[in-house]
């Protein structure tokens, strides 16, 4: 049953979309669509599918099933399978007659691929001149690199994020979260959305050109701003603020923590804190700006006292003195965090193997619509007659790969 049919109240309910997308950017972008309810289906070669499918971990389901990889499951649940080979003619036949029935297409080939097969905006345009077309890319659809491979690392070095990242003077660091293709699929899903509104009202629907560099640009507004107000680039500052102290993380005793005084009112109680009221009123730390400015001063002053007692300690102190303050978790520490389980965002999700595993659901509460329903991510070429009898009538009749142009 089509997740769509499931979550019939979502907000997407009866708007579908064709993801032709691999690994991360384009499946997150069409999961956003899926758990409001679009009815997603997924274009996969049938030789593999998305290479995802083979990213471990692997959860083991019945004794005979193959081992089902948690990776792709996290970004492909509530959705659908259909294997096509693109370069076999029956099979493109079959998608573009998909393509009349569709709301939104997201892909995330290299720029030109689909285009030299007869898929690109323009060829589906002529037949659906409705529909919402979403390229995303390492480095958008024209340009001098519009062509040039692109993986998450490589575009956060080139766009300046790790030069930001890491502790002064130290090799560069990626951001442990694959934000350039996160945050693409974070702005394709936005612009989608804003482009199905104006495409419901005037019949007419659009090609979207979403870059991962400049969805990191785009992310980096204060950075680019700093830069663009003195000239100087941003550097790396470990985990402390060019406009704010103290602000970073500290060693206490037995573990880090952190600590957020991000205004007057905020300092005076973490000098008060630690016994030392003084340092309110010391010229060197009197306003936001004199305490960024010399913060390695104030570091050197903060960092012995905070070793004295425990991070726990230390955490409850502020918390007392209304601090914004936290731990450094890993992920097993806050996926069982009671406030996450309060917000209910870590959610059971069946694989089509019979194995049964958690994922965090979709984040955000919205009132009267139910995201905590999840579908299982499909098995490849699952869905293949049932989207073709839903979507079209069967007019198409079987898909058949193999039949090469």
């Amino acid at each position: 049953m089509p997740a769509s049919s499931v979550r019939n109240e979502s907000p997407l309910s009866g708007i579908r979309v064709l993801e032709l997308g691999q690994i991360a950017a384009g499946p997150f972008t069409a999961s956003l669509l899926a758990d409001l309810g679009a009815d997603v289906v997924k274009i996969e070669r049938p030789d593999g599918g998305d290479g995802m499918r083979q990213w471990p971990p692997f959860s083991s389901g019945a004794s005979d099933a193959e081992g089902y990889s948690e990776n792709f499951a996290s970004v492909n649940r509530n959705k659908r399978s259909v294997a096509m080979d693109l370069k076999c003619e029956a099979d493109v036949v079959a998608l573009k007659a998909l393509v009349t029935a569709s709301d939104i297409l997201i892909e995330n080939y290299r720029p030109g691929v689909l285009a030299r097969l007869g898929l690109g905006y323009e060829d589906m345009k002529k037949i659906n001149p409705k529909l919402i077309y979403c390229s995303i890319s390492g480095y958008g659809q024209t340009g001098p690199y519009a062509t040039k491979g692109a993986f998450d690392v490589t575009v956060q070095g080139i766009s300046g994020i790790m030069s930001v990242t890491g502790e002064p003077g130290a090799p560069p660091v990626k951001c442990g979260v694959p934000i350039g293709d996160f945050c693409a699929g974070l702005y394709a899903g936005f612009s989608v959305l804003a482009m199905l509104r104006k495409a419901e009202e005037t019949g007419a629907g659009a090609h979207i050109d979403c870059s991962m560099i400049g969805s990191l640009l785009g992310i980096s507004a204060l950075q680019t701003s700093e830069y663009f107000g003195n000239d100087l680039p941003p550097q790396r500052l470990g985990s402390a603020h060019p406009r704010n102290a103290p602000y970073q993380a500290f060693l206490a005793s037995d573990a880090y923590f952190v600590i957020a005084a991000g205004n007057d009112k905020l300092w005076h109680q973490v000098a008060n804190s630690v016994g030392m009221p003084e340092l309110s009123t010391d010229q060197r730390f009197l306003t936001q700006a004199d305490r960024a400015k010399n913060q390695t001063v104030l570091m050197d002053i903060l960092a012995p006292i905070f070793k004295t007692r425990t991070a726990a300690d230390w955490l409850t102190e502020m918390d007392r003195r209304s601090v914004p303050c936290a731990p450094i978790n890993d992920f097993a520490e806050i996926l069982a965090d009671p406030h996450i389980q309060h917000m209910g965002l870590v959610k059971t999700l069946d694989l089509p193997n019979g194995a049964s595993t958690k994922t965090v659901a979709f984040p955000v509460s919205i009132s009267g619509v139910n995201t905590g329903t999840l579908s299982p991510p499909p098995l490849l070429g699952e869905h293949n007659e049932e989207v073709l009898a839903e979507w079209l009538g069967g007019t198409t009749g079987t898909i058949k790969t193999g039949e090469n142009l």
